[in-house]
C-alpha cells in the first residue's frame, strides 16, 4: 500500500530514542523527509547513522528542548523559513513518577510547561502553513492513561489530559481545511521509559525488574510488551494520505491492555 508520503515533510518531537525514533524512521522509510528534534542531537545522529543511506538521506536532527521556549522559537523559525511541515509527531516524553497527593505546585506548572504549553505553541506556529496548504497531519503520542489513569503517574495522566483536551478542540476547528488532528495511545512498549517504570516498581515492591516486567506482561492479552516498531507505524499510518478522513481520534496500540469499550 502506498502511503502517500513521499515529498512529504514532517517533525517527530522526542526522537532520540524510544517511540519518537521509532516513528521518525517509519516515516522516513516511507519516503518522508523527517526532522528528528531532541535535546541530544548526538543521540539522534546516532541513530540515523545506522540507517541504510537512502533513509538516513531523508532524516536530519535538530535540537529542541520543550522544557525551553527560545529552543521552540528557535526550531519553529527554521522550520517556518524553509516552508514549514506537512506533519507534527508530538512527542513530550514522560514526567517523572508519583502520587497525586503532595505533588508540589512547581512540579506540576514546570512538567505542563513542557509536555503541554510549550507543545501547544509550538503547533500553533507551525499550523498556518499547514492550513494554507490544505493539508497537514498533527499527531500525539500521549498514554492508555488517558483513559485509565495509570497508578502512580499523577504528573502525566493529568498533564496528557490537557493535551487530549486541546488536540480533540483542535480537530474540529481544522478538519474542513484538510488538517487531521489524533492521538496514539501506546500500552507497554518495550522501551527504556517503560524498563524506568518496572524499575521503580520493582524497588517499591521487593522484587527484580524481571519479576515485575513479567507481572506486568500477564495483564496484557497478547502477553507481551509491544515493539517500538509495532507502535511507529501505526502513527505513520495516521500521518499518510490514506487516512484522510480520521480526525479527532484516539488511537490505542496497547495488545488489547485496556479492557473498556
Amino acid at each position: 500500500m502506498d502511503l502517500g508520503l513521499s515529498g512529504k515533510h514532517a517533525l517527530v518531537l522526542g526522537a532520540s530514542r524510544g517511540l519518537g525514533a521509532a516513528t521518525a524512521r517509519s516515516l522516513a522509510r516511507e519516503g518522508a523527509s523527517v526532522v528528528a528534534a531532541a535535546r541530544s542531537e548526538a543521540d539522534t545522529q546516532a541513530w540515523i547513522a545506522q540507517e541504510s543511506p537512502d533513509v538516513a538521506a531523508r532524516l536530519s536532527a535538530a535540537r529542541l528542548d520543550l522544557a525551553d521556549r527560545t529552543s521552540v522559537d528557535a526550531l519553529a523559525d527554521a522550520l517556518l523559513k524553509d516552508g514549514g511541515v506537512d506533519i507534527v509527531v508530538n512527542n513530550s516524553g514522560g514526567p517523572p513518577p508519583g502520587p497525586a497527593a503532595g505533588t508540589p505546585l512547581d512540579l506540576w506548572l514546570k512538567q505542563f510547561e513542557a509536555m503541554a504549553g510549550h507543545l501547544f505553541h509550538l503547533n500553533g506556529r507551525l499550523l498556518p502553513a499547514m492550513l494554507e496548504r490544505g493539508w497537514g497531519r498533527i499527531i500525539t503520542i500521549a498514554s492508555s492513561g488517558v483513559e485509565q489513569p495509570i497508578p502512580n503517574l499523577a504528573l502525566s495522566n493529568g498533564i496528557r489530559m490537557a493535551v487530549l483536551g486541546w488536540s480533540k478542540t483542535l480537530a474540529g476547528e481544522v478538519a474542513a481545511n484538510g488538517v487531521t488532528v489524533n492521538m496514539v495511545l501506546p500500552g507497554r512498549i518495550h522501551t527504556d521509559r517503560v524498563d524506568q517504570l518496572d524499575q521503580v516498581a520493582a524497588e517499591k515492591q521487593g522484587k527484580s525488574r524481571d519479576e515485575v516486567a513479567r507481572a506486568s506482561q500477564a495483564t496484557i492479552p497478547m502477553g507481551r510488551y509491544g515493539r517500538p516498531e509495532e507502535f511507529a507505524d501505526a502513527v505513520t499510518f495516521l500521518a499518510s494520505t490514506r487516512a484522510g478522513y480520521i480526525t479527532g481520534a484516539k488511537l490505542r496500540v496497547d495488545g488489547g491492555m485496556i479492557r473498556g469499550l
